[in-house]
């Protein structure tokens, strides 16, 4: 018999274990680090009072991580990971677990609850659209070696500690997901680079990457501006200040057709695809 709980007072390195053992063997590489895994949880919003565990005599053997935060005006949850280890499968934990979520939820008055599923990943797309939740989006994720990347830089590229949100949020072709959020990026803000292109004293284009993993939450280009090359200037610039071998660009929006069509052009490959699904809490 499993008991589920909230995660309140499970220490960081607990979350790990289970995490570590549960993605074992999942379609994308999710071996991290314990420190990688802290600044994953800060980054997402990490609400142990709303997340579940399963625990099987105080082992913890399944898991919903959830994030909170206001989206669009809206008390939201967000599920950072899922996840069940093996001995423990087909045995009904996940779907218990998402019970206990959408009572605490609703407990909360808490009045949406956002997840990503990887689009192959049929069972678990299955389970979601029977607990009610939605297709929201249609996101593909991309990937590049960093020796593959060709480097070409023809605009002056600066660094910035302070973002101008509100005006660089014009340049945005689509709504960043959930982890590549505005809020997502403030929350570890410490961890990226930002690099901006000027024109005339105004930015022109803008973006940023965490130093140690390569990963690129976002990147955009005033449309105006779009065709001269410095959408490849900052890339390159970001690439370069990176410790990491491989440079991940994730959850771009499939109909932004210029994204796609710009990082298939420098060589990114695309790795995964993934849904965003929405359940409306009662």
């Amino acid at each position: 018999m499993l008991d589920y709980r909230v995660l309140n007072n499970v220490s960081i390195e607990t979350l790990h274990e289970a995490f570590r053992n549960a993605f074992s063997d999942y379609q994308v590489e999710m071996n991290l680090s314990v420190e990688t895994f802290r600044q994953m949880l800060q980054r997402r919003g990490f609400a142990p009072e709303i997340s579940i565990g399963a625990f099987k005599n105080d082992r913890l053997v399944g898991f919903v991580l959830n994030g909170l935060r206001i989206l669009n005006g809206k008390a939201t949850g967000y599920d950072i990971g899922t996840g069940v280890i093996m001995d423990y499968r087909r045995q009904g934990v996940t779907s218990n677990m998402l019970l206990n979520v959408k009572e605490i939820l609703k407990q909360k008055q808490i009045e949406q609850y956002i997840l990503e599923v990887i689009q192959s990943n049929v069972s678990a797309l299955q389970l979601y659209e029977k607990e009610g939740f939605k297709i929201q989006r249609n996101f593909s994720c991309f990937k590049i070696e960093r020796k593959s990347y060709v480097s070409l830089k023809n605009h002056k590229v600066e660094h910035s500690d302070q973002m101008a949100w509100e005006q660089l949020k014009e340049f945005w072709d689509f709504e960043p997901s959930w982890q590549n959020s505005i809020d997502s990026v403030n929350a570890v803000s410490e961890e990226f680079l930002y690099s901006i292109v000027h024109y005339d004293n105004t930015i022109v284009g803008y973006g940023m990457i965490n130093k140690k993993t390569g990963d690129i939450p976002q990147i955009a280009v005033n449309k105006d501006f779009r065709g001269k090359g410095i959408g490849r200037s900052i890339l390159t610039d970001l690439i370069e200040y990176s410790e990491s071998d491989k440079i991940s660009i994730l959850n771009v929006d499939y109909e932004s057709k210029c994204t796609k069509e710009f990082l298939a052009r420098l060589g990114f490959q695309p790795i995964v695809s993934q849904y965003e699904m929405l359940l409306h809490i009662r």
